[in-house]
């Protein structure tokens, strides 16, 4: 297998041009910060910047202000930021939240079926009832197990893995292994029926960061792994020659997305040398999409399950997203990383 190949110098300049290009954007207490800010605590964990964690103590501590408003499935995403947070300067306030955000998902989160959460946003107008989306593995499902890892709580750990299985389940196609944007119970099908890149990024990349908190001994584990491997070995089959991978991952007529190929890109780095070559492909790719001022370009607006094809090849690519800022930020931060880890 060839070895990975980057700058590490170049690579940790793009990362400094692309957090302070966030954090000129503005967010409330919602999931587009939620993954932004999440993205730049990986940029910390990797790096050592205290800049970083510095300004996203600022910007959290102005929020709690505040106060928390009113919660969501997607909302809790900037948990990710509060554990951050906390690891990185031991202050309660933070886990105090943060494991307020984990008692709202355990007690009075929307649920159906065997416990699965109903995607829920912070807002009165839009209600997608009974529905299970691919978003809630990254918002969700991943902030529970990284809470549970963190303070020992089972309740909390058994609980983000219930919504690993339950989305697996809803979700994956046994045929292509691909993940599907959205389940309706009500309905019982995959409404569009789309296999949407974000949506497999926040999958991919969820799995593989929680692999490694999961006891190789836990029956959980080889579920979740079983699940990754056989999304990944379909998703390096569908990459582009330009690096990145199609907002329809199936239909080469839409158009390359920045984001979800950077999570896709950074699940990617956790299986070792063994992907390294759609790794470099994509390296390339994803730095074409960056700008001198840090902005992450090609990134695909907030995608509700759309009705057909033609929804998804026509959400629009103009603006810079927090989350495209965020899973930018997320794989840049994995190369650093592969610097650092010993593959078995």
């Amino acid at each position: 297998m060839p070895p990975l190949m980057f700058d590490e110098k170049h690579i940790q300049d793009v990362i400094d041009r692309v957090v302070e290009r966030t954090f000129r954007m503005d967010f409330s207490w919602d999931w587009p910060g939620g993954v932004a800010f999440y993205g730049v605590a990986e940029a910390y964990e990797a790096t050592g910047n205290k800049r970083y964690i510095e300004l996203l103590q600022a910007w959290v501590d102005e929020k709690l202000e505040d106060g928390l408003p009113k919660l969501s499935v997607n909302g809790v995403s900037v948990g990710h930021a509060l554990i951050a947070l906390y690891k990185a300067t031991e202050d309660n306030k933070y886990l105090d939240v943060a494991i307020q955000m984990a008692d709202y998902l355990r007690h009075e989160a929307v649920r159906f079926g065997d416990g699965i959460f109903q995607h829920t946003v912070n807002s009165e107008t839009y209600n997608f009832p009974e529905q299970a989306w691919v978003d809630t593995m990254m918002m969700a499902g991943y902030f529970l197990v990284r809470m549970g890892a963190l303070l020992g709580r089972e309740d909390y750990f058994e609980d983000g893995l219930k919504q690993y299985h339950g989305h697996e389940q809803c979700l994956q196609d046994p045929a292509t292994n691909l993940y599907y944007h959205g389940w309706d119970n009500i309905a019982k099908n995959h409404m569009s029926g789309i296999f949407w890149a974000r949506g497999n990024s926040w999958a991919a990349l969820t799995m593989a960061k929680a692999l490694p908190l999961i006891p190789v001994t836990h029956p959980s584990f080889m579920i979740i792994e079983g699940s990754l491997r056989d999304q990944l070995a379909a998703l390096v089959r569908l990459q582009n020659i330009d690096g990145l991978w199609h907002t329809v991952l199936t239909d080469p007529g839409s158009y390359s997305e920045t984001s979800g190929s950077a999570g896709i890109a950074a699940a990617l780095t956790h299986a070792g040398a063994l992907y390294n070559k759609y790794v470099n492909l994509a390296i390339e790719g994803i730095l074409s999409q960056i700008d001198e001022d840090g902005s992450v370009r090609s990134v695909s607006a907030g995608t509700a399950v759309m009705r057909d094809v033609d929804g998804y090849r026509e959400v629009p690519i103009k603006r810079v997203q927090g989350w495209g800022q965020g899973l930018a930020l997320v794989f840049l931060a994995d190369l650093v990383r592969t610097k650092q880890r010993v593959f078995s």
